[in-house]
């Protein structure tokens, strides 16, 4: 699921030093991948960042199936049912979890300071705070998702598609939970294959169960639109149940507290709020900036269809940049942080530097297909409307220029945050991603007709604002002098 992801302020800082602990013992020490903290640093971020390169990739195409399959047996209604629902969700879901963004920044100082025992009661800690929150928020969701779809002009058409979609993807929101912060913990300390692994069974398991579930199969009815939420849960529920069963027994390179401590350690919970709460109000604020720029889009004369266009372009076949993008963005949070938890905060500087050329280059790569045959991949989404198929096309080619911005901007976030800087990247998307594109459609719509194309633009010029606000942070060099305590 692309769980579908950042100022001048300055976070945490102090003038202790930047290591956590005390040299492990050797058999601790080789448990963890040492050669993100030793050696020539090139080959060691592409060893973390193809892995979770590929992974992010493939949640993204976890996303594009349940899209092909609705726009294909569904329609484009049911398309813009699905971006409008994820838009939605995902808000709840990058608060949740944020608690896994403080995860990772504590896990990865531990793992590069070689402190086992702490790596893994942060992760224990984790998963029983996201489980917590899941449940409230799954029953907060469930009865005011009427109302959130009435907050973004949804068509009534799409509405009624919609609700049952985001209704039973809150309920049964824990899988995906457990999946993420898994996956999270494993890339954090150093190992990037295991979840390429998991997002690879969870692409193939949805999409066989979506298919079953939106068309039916024997005594399953056919659920339509609702059946891509359904095939969803049940992939990443058997995913989740699989990574819990691992890490009780031990066998990864995280697992649970071997004492079997099962009681909240309020110490560590306040960690992980402290470095992952402003992470999770810059995805509030990101995608409350989102479901206001749909509202925007919901006011535009072809409503439906401008809306699919952008559910299909923005949502899903962005996200083939984004998702890369956003597992550089974690190779480099998890590089920047082991390095500053064993003391080495140039090579730290080094690793996420090479992680944004990386990207950049992804990000060109994907960006040609885009600008040179977008029809064409609009069509495999079923997407064969004149008018869908316009607004899709002229929003794809200025995403093949905004990817180049946004795939820097988010490898330098995640560096910021990967150190502990989680401050910095939620006032950057704040400005980037919030008042400067919704300001320039207020202001279209105020003094002129608001079109497609204006809305189109306002998301490129956020992406160059926020590419150039997170370079000067990180260039500051403030994320040095923060500890974790």
């Amino acid at each position: 699921m692309s769980a579908p992801s950042a100022s001048s302020a300055s976070a945490q800082t102090a003038t202790a030093p930047t290591s956590v602990a005390p040299a492990a013992p050797a058999a601790t020490a080789r448990k963890y991948d040492r050669s993100l903290i030793e050696g020539p640093l090139a080959p060691a971020v592409w060893k973390l960042a193809w892995p979770t390169m590929l992974t992010n990739i493939i949640g993204g195409l976890q996303g594009i199936v349940d899209h092909v399959l609705v726009g294909n047996l569904v329609g484009f209604k049911g398309n813009a049912a699905i971006g409008v629902s994820m838009q939605i969700w995902i808000i709840v879901i990058v608060f949740i979890s944020s608690i896994f963004t403080g995860m990772s920044v504590l896990v990865a100082r531990f793992v590069g300071a070689g402190d086992e025992e702490r790596a893994n009661r942060t992760v224990y800690q984790a998963f029983l705070t996201a489980i917590i929150l899941a449940a409230v928020m799954a029953a907060i969701g469930y009865f005011s998702a009427p109302h959130l779809l009435n907050f973004v002009n949804a068509a009534p058409e799409v509405q009624h598609e919609a609700l049952p979609f985001l209704r039973t993807i809150f309920l049964f929101s824990g899988g995906m939970l457990v999946w993420f912060m898994a996956t999270g913990a494993l890339r954090s300390a150093g190992d990037a294959r295991t979840p390429m692994v998991l997002g690879i069974a969870v692409t193939v398991l949805n999409a066989g169960l979506n298919v079953i579930f939106i068309r039916g199969l024997g005594p399953i009815p056919e659920f339509g639109t609702r059946g891509a939420a359904i095939g969803t849960s049940i992939a990443t529920g058997l995913v989740a149940l699989y990574s819990l069963a691992k890490m009780w027994r031990g066998t990864w390179v995280v697992a649970f507290p071997r004492d079997r401590k099962l009681a909240p350690d309020w110490t560590i919970i306040r960690q992980l709020f402290r470095f992952g709460l402003p992470t999770g109000i810059q995805g509030i604020a990101m995608n409350v900036g989102g479901v206001l720029m749909l509202s925007f889009i919901g006011s535009l004369a072809q409503s439906a269809a401008a809306q699919a266009a952008f559910a299909v372009s923005y949502s899903q076949l962005f996200s083939l940049i984004t998702w890369t993008s956003v597992g550089l963005m974690g190779a480099s949070a998890a590089i920047a942080g082991q390095n500053l938890g064993a003391g080495h905060p140039e090579r730290a500087e080094q690793a996420v530097h090479i992680a944004a050329r990386y990207g950049l280059t992804a990000a060109t790569l994907i960006g040609s297909l885009f600008l040179f045959i977008p029809a064409k991949l609009l069509a495999v989404f079923g997407m064969h409307d004149p008018v869908v198929v316009s607004l899709g096309v002229h929003l794809l080619r200025v995403l093949s220029v905004s990817g180049l911005f946004i795939a820097v901007a988010l490898t330098y976030t995640g560096g910021l945050q990967g150190t502990g800087d989680t401050k910095s990247p939620l006032y950057i998307s704040i400005v980037s991603q919030v008042i400067v594109p919704l300001g320039i459609c207020f202001v279209m719509k105020r003094v002129s007709t608001l079109d497609p194309i204006d809305i189109w633009l306002a998301i490129l010029i956020g992406h160059i604002t926020r590419c150039t606000l997170s370079v000067l942070r990180f260039r500051q060099g403030r994320w040095r002098e923060i500890r974790v305590s």
